[in-house]
């Protein structure tokens, strides 16, 4: 069973496994541990990870990166719309108002979801880890930001789906970390002791995201969360961007926003500048050869510049550190540690700030970009039960408050109530009670959606079907149960009615029995829900007895982001088709390479090792057939299906595989006949010892002996016959014999003759001799465990006496 962590970033992925050595990070087919989050669409097949960022600027239109904050939200969403105008390719509206992301792709125009392409993203990833694990991989865990509201967590979960992933959890990026840094403390306080608070601070590409853990042996609890979603290493980024441009429009007259090849290259620039300018804080150059119009254009900064720059950035990121310190009631003095993770906190003027937020050193002792992936399998090996993982409590924190409002019959007030609180516990289940005679809906909203970094505030719209008075016209008890379950993503998971059923006197007194998610259950003494109130018994002996049960009740939900299963079905089906078309492609690719090797290395070998093995007209011919197959790779045959590219690799190995096969025999040939003649030597010898009488051989019978001499006649004779024949081959004919039939005959020699002559001696018993005092060949009498007789002194050793029959000394030898 697979057991994988995928943390899927804006800019780019890890993937971690457990196996049987711990937590590891895998490589992708380039050795690179980091798979960039980009998917590049082509004429016949899909690139995704390192290839289709290489393609990034060359096919910038249909080249989709930076999606990953598009999940859950609508076209016409103000944050889309802002976003949509630094894109290299197209946003579009999709029929049911989320955003498309436009492409070509096999040369028609293609409208993909965004949870399409991050499937995509994940088909790259499962594939990676499956080559790595060398098995097929379905359970997962994937993070998401802390911040991710439930559209855009469901928004994932759809994309996971698409792929065929079981993801086990999705799990906030700071909760990740936190698993990460506490499963391997050994010093962390007991249960029963005052926790150790650490502060995870993690700023990626495209985000700030801050958190308050809680730690004691085996426990960790999210105590706060705060973030900025818009504060990150791209805005970093950017400034650089913009000060360059402005740069070179006045030194060049160069207008770089104007192209869009141009200004992907100079924020690829930017990025490593960025990255330069956190070790060395001297003045470092950027240069960028034929930028625009045959241009080169070059520029430097330094360290000091690049904080002046971003002193407006830099100014924000106290904001969120303020608002978990008021969430929690923390002072900076409670705080036992300050993690930092994330590419973008390796820039000096950020590690800074937040060390001089918390008046102490920041520790990197986690990986800052492997820490959150690390976590998502360290959660998914404890999910699994594949592997057994050191006990770890984990309880995550609600980010946003969440209320409920719901309908009212005509006597009753509107009802509110706020059912989880900011960083409320979670996972976490809450039963709530309604008194009803009918169907009734319930709304889930977050209570402040100024906090929310989403323009909806409303999560889904609840209704509880088939709810019915009582036979006596009185209201009808429901039970509704609300969830915030493992992916964070708010449920109303069931509902159940209170029925009063009459009973006859035999059946006894009843107890309501309100065991959730158990409707129906018969009734248990005392088996009642913690926060639920037992139904007294009746207090008159004269009433009915009354059985009471809980019925199942449907609930309808209507979710503000949900993909129909006619439409997820459909993008399943989709994403199949273009696994099999990229296989197929791939499969294509493989046999047109597989002839331009075969081209190449015959070429150079007919002028090398093999000219001896060809006759000159044949030479002449295929040089010119190699030469004829290339001309046609790079003409007619660029673009051909893979029988044809299959069918020009025939036509040549008809002439080249015997000339690679005169060659290997003539390698090969001289070692098999030495071996065979060796053989050949070493049983004639035993034959002929065996004619002169060497006793080693004597046991062996005439008859068998006169096989190996008949074996060894016949197989010299064969040998010199073949090498004869071979001696008047010349090297460019196929051989007379080759070596797989000289190794069949040194097998054959050698069942026949190797049973023979190893054939051991008949063993000869040799006459006991019998110790005595005087001599051998008097009567042997018993001896003891010592190897002594009895009738021996006992002999004395380092002053030890060894007690036999005759000593004074007994030994009990049971």
């Amino acid at each position: 069973m697979s057991v994988v962590g995928l943390d899927v970033g804006s800019q780019s992925c890890y993937i971690a496994v457990a196996r049987a050595g711990g937590i590891e990070t895998i490589a992708n087919e380039f050795s690179d541990r980091c798979t960039p989050s980009v998917i590049s669409f082509g004429s016949k097949n899909r690139t995704i990870g390192v290839a289709a960022k290489n393609q990034q600027i060359t096919h910038a239109n249909n080249t989709v990166s930076n999606f990953k904050r598009f999940h859950g939200r609508a076209f016409n969403d103000p944050f889309i719309q802002k976003e949509k105008e630094n894109l290299s390719y197209d946003l579009v509206p999709m029929k049911n108002g989320g955003v498309g992301i436009k492409v070509m792709y096999m040369d028609e125009d293609h409208l993909f979801s965004v949870e399409q392409i991050t499937a995509m993203l994940l088909t790259k990833l499962k594939e990676t880890a499956e080559n790595s694990l060398k098995k097929p991989v379905t359970d997962c865990v994937i993070s998401v930001p802390s911040f991710f509201t439930d559209a855009e967590r469901r928004s994932v979960l759809d994309a996971a789906q698409i792929v065929g992933l079981n993801c086990l959890r999705l799990m906030n990026d700071m909760t990740a970390v936190a698993l990460n840094y506490g499963i391997y403390k050994q010093d962390l306080p007991c249960w029963d002791e005052k926790p150790r608070i650490v502060v995870f601070v993690d700023m990626g590409h495209s985000a700030f995201q801050v958190c308050a853990c809680a730690f004691n042996k085996g426990k960790l609890k999210v105590l706060g969360t705060a973030f900025d979603p818009f504060l990150g290493g791209k805005n970093f980024d950017e400034k650089l961007v913009e000060h360059f441009c402005a740069e070179f429009k006045t030194k060049y007259k160069l207008d770089a926003k104007s192209k869009i090849r141009a200004l992907l290259r100079l924020y690829q620039e930017c990025e490593k500048l960025k990255k330069l300018m956190s070790s060395n804080s001297t003045d470092l150059p950027l240069n960028i050869e034929c930028f625009m119009n045959d241009k080169d254009v070059s520029g430097k900064m330094n360290r000091a510049q690049f904080e002046e720059l971003c002193a407006e950035l830099l100014e924000k990121i106290e904001a969120p550190l303020h608002s978990l310190m008021e969430q929690t009631g923390f002072k900076v003095e409670d705080v036992s540690a300050v993690e930092i993770v994330g590419g973008t906190t390796r820039v000096p003027a950020v590690k800074e700030k937040i060390a001089k937020f918390f008046g102490k050193d920041v520790s990197t002792t986690l990986n800052a970009d492997e820490a959150v992936a690390r976590g998502c399998a360290l959660q998914c090996a404890i999910l699994s039960p594949a592997f057994k993982v050191r006990e770890f409590s984990i309880t995550d924190a609600v980010p946003f408050p969440i209320s409920l409002v719901w309908n009212h019959d005509s006597e009753d007030t509107e009802g509110v109530h706020e059912v989880f609180t900011r960083n409320h516990a979670a996972p976490f289940s809450k039963v709530l009670t309604f008194l009803r005679r009918g169907p009734f809906e319930l709304e889930a909203f977050y209570s402040d959606p100024h906090g929310v970094p989403y323009p909806e505030a409303k999560i889904g719209r609840f209704v509880v079907q088939n709810v019915s008075a009582q036979k006596d016209g009185e209201k009808s008890r429901v039970k509704v149960k609300v969830r915030v379950n493992t992916h964070g993503i708010f449920t109303v998971s069931t509902a159940s009615m209170v029925e009063k059923v009459p009973t006859e006197e035999s059946e006894g007194p009843s107890v309501e029995a309100d065991v959730e998610g158990q409707p129906r259950r018969p009734p248990e003494s005392g088996d009642a829900d913690a926060n639920e109130k037992k139904v007294d018994q009746p207090p008159e002996a004269k009433k009915p007895k009354i059985k009471v049960v809980n019925v199942e009740l449907p609930i309808e939900a209507n979710l503000v982001w949900q993909l129909g299963k006619d439409l997820l079905n459909m993008y399943i089906e989709t994403e199949g088709k273009m696994i099999m078309q990229d296989k197929l492609e791939k499969e294509r690719n493989d046999a047109k390479n597989a002839v331009e090797e075969y081209v190449y290395e015959f070429r150079d070998k007919l002028c090398g090792p093999y000219e001896k093995f060809i006759c000159d007209q044949d030479h002449q011919h295929f040089l010119k057939l190699l030469t004829e197959t290339e001309n046609w790779l790079y003409e007619e045959g660029e673009d051909q299906a893979k029988q044809a590219y299959v069918d020009k690799l025939e036509e040549l190995m008809k002439i080249g595989t015997p000339v690679k096969v005169r060659f290997q025999e003539a390698e090969d040939r001289p070692k098999m006949f030495e071996e065979l003649g060796q053989r050949l030597q070493h049983y004639a010898k035993t034959a002929a010892d065996f004619r002169n009488n060497d006793e080693q051989y004597n046991h062996i019978d005439e008859s068998e002996m006169k096989k190996v001499e008949k074996s060894v006649n016949e197989v010299m004779e064969w040998m010199n016959n073949v090498m004869n024949a071979q001696a008047k081959k010349s090297l460019d004919q196929d051989p007379a014999v080759r070596a797989q039939d000289i190794k069949a005959k040194i097998k054959e020699l050698n069942d026949t003759c190797e049973p023979v002559v190893t054939q051991p001696k008949p063993k000869i018993e040799s006459p006991k001799l019998e110790r005595t005092p005087n001599g051998p060949n008097m009567d042997k009498k018993e001896e003891d465990l010592e190897g002594r007789s009895n009738d021996a002194e006992p002999p004395h050793q380092n002053g030890e006496c060894y007690p036999d029959e005759k000593s004074s000394t007994s030994m009990d030898l049971d």
